[in-house]
């Protein structure tokens, strides 16, 4: 991974205009694509399999009148007069009848009609005409709403003045969320850190750039995608916050790299292809982690949720390729000016400010000041950062301290509930939100959240009969305030019950006499032959927040074993994953805690303009603990892959040992590497979730605040204190991982060891090497099974082969052999010592090896010159094949015929064909290579091991190593 992230952005850094251009073409087709076809988002939340879904369709089918989207038009007559006063009977009645002439309406409750009941209050002050429309609010066109508004502000001229009127329910229970200047300033601040972080204006605008770009093809595939599926309205929003803070944070860690390594001395194209590397693997890593649990939402098996969850994790992964893309096209942009102010250095040496040095003034300044500079860096103590010194000497009390503090901070977690968003939370401004606490008011919080019973009643004689028993059956349960309807259907075959609660429809009282209800379906059945269901919006949301509620647990331990995992392939450790795990869950409480003190408590509720506690959108939680997981992982990946780096290079400088003193020293070193990225990052991200708060929308404000909250946390309390004061006294056992556990677990080269190595051997075997193929002391080890330890197949394999030769390698043990063949052609990369294939270091270049070097396997093929025409069929320059001496006969002569035309065919190319073949004994393949015209042949006798020919591990084990 990091060998090609290393090749993509040297490639980036050398073509910025082509990465750049294409980027922005990229967005403008999504753009122009989304104008043309985009839908709109969808308000609507329904939840396949539940109770109150299935009723909603049986309304559909029997009842349609009452199946659709409803409103309410609430009209409160001023102080001493009354709403049956003929002033306002005679208009309410006119504007029943324009209502009812609109398009998309299927029918309008008049409040005196003598067939219904509590649709004006007890003090006859207010009253409420019911509007039902045909269809979900989706479905109901503007012009259809608008029309309805239209009859309303007539309304509203005709009646007295002072009358309260207001247009509200269902319909405008949801409001669209939507950008305002207020989040502008979270980039704002964003750029403000970026340019303190790098101390220069040009490099800061590099991440912002990189994220806007990103976001924006992001929410232009969202609103494209509209067309094919239904989209909720938080989603776009919730992609560009995750998409702007991770875009940011991403384009953040590649540049200070790259920084860095100017900074001291490193050539710009060099480092820019170095940080795309190392911390561009990261990078990936992080994003992938962050993908997972974004996708891991569909555990809530709710198609909406799902949909939101898939659209973000768009967002995330287009902001992941274009950091590893266009952040080094940037870069290449600037070419060697990013060293920021009071930094203008040229091969790590100072220069007067102001100037900057040429090419001799430069290797005169290296030639004369580097020794001394050398002598004095020897000589100077390391200087670690303040905090992670305090940190680190007081670890018990840290520890303890931090544990503590967060575990008070989720208190209020216990008292977080759960709801759907309604009109209840929309600002007072809003006219949906007057409708609300006007209906509240006069005709108590039950009536902004009925609920609705329907059934069959086919089999009874006596329909109205049963729909008045069925009436007085449920207003006997404890909880219900009224039942303003019970009535059946045209074709008397379905019954509708339509309930008033006493409480609210977010209120959780609520949502237990919804649970009452359902329980009273078996006797109810019995004793009236109907099977009841309890439906509704009100209903529809309960059922929501009940499946998101059981969702969490399954969910949390998804996440938190896939840290564990994660984490353990990264570190190839136990402990480390085990603290990051506890310390995810610390921050994840913490966040839950604040969201419940502010938006249930009422804590700083109107600092942050919270309109009205209550619970928060329902599936807050969920998405979370998903993001936030990936951010924390962000976090310790960048922090401790630095501690781990170091801990590893002090462990090899001292042959192996290490103590507790090496391990603290790693430590603080690994911490002061890496705070400032990680600071500026989590400032950066703090900074965009929190600007979402204050003016965000009503659905919005709990994610972006818990967000906020936790990024904070997990930042400064969990990774950058509790995590070095644990690392502390763990020692060096942090980096413990049983050996069974580690051959088990594939590696990840998160920290761009890959990239290291190959610079560190770029000149090897010799400088400017471009012979096809080069090994020293080349070995195999595979685990053996069984109890038998690591088994050695090979080892001590030196070798040079140039162009057009052939390299035969013998070994009595085929199993070595082919060990030996699948190292060459790059599908084996457990391997020591060092193999360049065709000019490319193996293992980090595999992938490359693999696509070009062509493999025949014929010990044991079926068909083996089937096996090697297809390896020569891609006109590769080197061929690998494993047991020619296994060909006799005609096969034999065919197969020198076919290595004899593959040649012919390269005759006239720069580069002739190499052949590496193993074999258990060199005459037969000798005399074959003869018939094949390939004098030049170097043999290699394989060197193995007694415990590798007595217990040799199967081909599948030598092959997955």
């Amino acid at each position: 991974m990091s060998t090609i992230l290393s090749s993509l952005g040297r490639w980036s850094y050398r073509h910025p205009w082509r990465v750049l251009v294409s980027w922005l073409l990229l967005l403008g087709l999504a753009g122009g694509g989304a104008l043309v076809f985009m839908q709109g988002t969808d308000n609507s939340f329904s939840i396949p399999g539940t109770e109150a879904q299935e009723g909603i369709q049986l309304l559909e089918r029997s009842f349609p009148q009452a199946s659709g989207t409803s409103a309410q038009l609430v009209v409160v007559a001023p102080e001493g007069m009354s709403v049956t006063d003929d002033a306002f009977a005679v208009e309410i009645g006119t504007v029943v009848d324009e209502i009812a002439a609109v398009d998309k309406v299927l029918a309008v409750t008049d409040p005196f009609d003598e067939m219904v009941t509590g649709l004006v209050s007890d003090d006859e002050q207010a009253a409420i005409i019911q509007i039902q429309f045909d269809g979900q609010s989706t479905d109901i066109p503007e012009d259809s709403v608008a029309e309805v508004e239209a009859v309303t502000d007539s309304f509203r001229a005709a009646v007295p003045e002072d009358t309260q009127i207001a247009l509200g329910g269902d319909l405008f229970a949801t409001s669209m969320p939507a950008l305002s200047i207020i989040e502008a300033v979270g980039v704002l601040i964003a750029l403000f850190v970026l340019i303190i972080t790098f101390r220069s204006f040009a490099v800061a605008f590099f991440p912002l750039v990189s994220a806007l770009i990103g976001v924006g093809l992001a929410i232009a595939l969202i609103y494209f995608s509209t067309a094919f599926a239904s989209i909720s309205s938080v989603t776009p929003m919730l992609a560009i916050m995750l998409g702007l803070a991770v875009g940011i944070d991403y384009a953040l860690f590649i540049v200070a790299r790259h920084q860095d390594q100017v900074r001291t001395g490193v050539d710009p194209e060099e480092s820019a292809s170095r940080a795309t590397g190392t911390a561009g693997s990261a990078v990936v890593f992080a994003g992938v982690t962050v993908l997972i649990a974004l996708i891991g939402l569909s555990f809530a098996g709710i198609p909406f949720l799902t949909t939101m969850g898939i659209a973000a994790a768009v967002a995330v992964a287009i902001a992941v390729v274009v950091a590893v893309t266009l952040t080094p096209a940037l870069l290449g942009f600037s070419k060697g000016r990013v060293a920021g102010w009071g930094h203008l250095t040229s091969a790590g040496i100072a220069l007067p400010t102001g100037r900057r040095a040429g090419k001799r003034e430069t290797a005169q300044a290296a030639e004369t000041e580097a020794p001394a500079l050398a002598e004095k860096s020897a000589k100077r103590r390391p200087k670690y950062n303040r905090w992670v010194m305090l940190v680190t000497r007081h670890p018990v009390i840290t520890t303890v301290a931090v544990t503590v503090g967060l575990g008070l901070a989720a208190i209020p977690a216990a008292s977080l509930a759960l709801a759907l968003p309604n009109a209840g939370v929309q600002p007072v401004t809003s006219e949906a939100r007057q409708a609300y606490d006007l209906n509240a008011k006069h005709f108590g919080p039950g009536a902004n959240g009925p609920l609705v019973m329907a059934g069959t009643i086919v089999t009874s004689t006596d329909p109205l009969g049963l729909m008045a028993d069925l009436k007085a059956e449920i207003e006997q349960i404890p909880g219900v305030k009224e039942v303003a309807l019970a009535t059946p259907n045209e074709t008397a075959d379905t019954g509708l019950i339509q309930i008033v609660p006493e409480t609210a429809p977010d209120d959780p009282a609520t949502a237990e006499l919804v649970r009452e209800l359902r329980a009273q379906h078996d006797r109810l059945l019995e004793e009236y032959g109907v099977d009841l269901k309890v439906t509704g919006f009100t209903a529809v949301g309960i059922d929501i927040s009940d499946r998101l509620g059981a969702a969490l647990v399954p969910f949390g331990v998804f996440v938190v074993g896939l840290s564990l995992v994660l984490l353990m392939i990264v570190f190839r450790s136990v402990w480390v994953p085990i603290k990051a795990a506890v310390g995810y869950l610390l921050s994840v409480g913490a966040s839950f805690g604040v969201v419940a003190a502010v938006f249930e408590w009422g804590w700083l509720a109107d600092l942050l303009h919270v309109d009205k506690t209550g619970p928060v959108i329902s599936f807050m939680p969920i998405i979370l603990m998903g993001v936030l997981f990936g951010l924390a992982m962000d976090y310790e990946v960048f922090l401790v892959s630095r501690m781990r780096e170091d801990y590893v290079h002090s462990r090899r400088a001292r042959r192996g040992r290490a103590d507790r003193h090496t391990a603290v020293a790693a430590v603080r070193s690994g911490f002061t590497a890496s705070a400032r990225v990680v600071t500026a990052a989590a400032v950066i991200m703090f900074a965009v979730f929190a600007a979402f708060v204050p003016e965000g929308d009503s659905s919005i404000k709990p994610i972006a605040l818990g967000l906020a909250v936790g990024i904070a946390v997990d930042a400064f309390l969990v990774r950058m204190t509790l995590v070095p004061a644990v690392m502390t006294l763990l020692g060096e056992k942090a980096w413990w991982m049983p050996r069974w556990l580690d051959r088990v677990l594939p590696h990840f080269d998160i920290e761009g060891e890959a990239v290291e190595r190959e610079l560190q051997l770029a000149e090897w075997p010799e400088p400017d090497y471009a012979e096809p193929l080069a090994g020293d002391d080349v070995a195999v080890r595979v685990d053996g099974g069984r109890g038998l330890g690591e088994v050695t197949l090979f080892s001590d394999a030196t070798f040079r082969v140039r162009h057009g030769e052939t390299l035969l390698v013998t070994s009595a043990d085929p199993r070595a052999a082919r060990a030996f063949a699948l190292t060459v052609a790059g599908r084996v990369t457990a391997q020591d010592g060092r193999l360049r294939v065709a000019g490319h270091l193996l293992p980090g270049r595999a992938a490359w090896v693999r696509a070009h070097v062509g493999l025949a396997l014929l010990d044991g093929a079926a068909e083996p010159l089937t096996e090697l025409r297809r390896a020569l069929e891609r006109d590769t320059r080197l061929v690998v094949i494993d047991g020619i001496d296994t060909l006799t006969g005609a096969d034999r002569d065919q197969a020198a015929a076919l290595l004899r035309d593959a040649a012919d065919r390269l005759a006239a190319a720069a580069t002739p064909l190499t052949v590496v073949a193993t074999a258990r004994r060199d005459g037969p393949a000798l005399d074959l290579f003869a018939d094949a015209h390939r004098p030049s042949v170097l043999t290699l006798p394989l060197q193995t091991h007694p415990a590798s020919t007595d217990s040799t591990p199967t081909d599948s084990q030598v092959i997955s190593a």
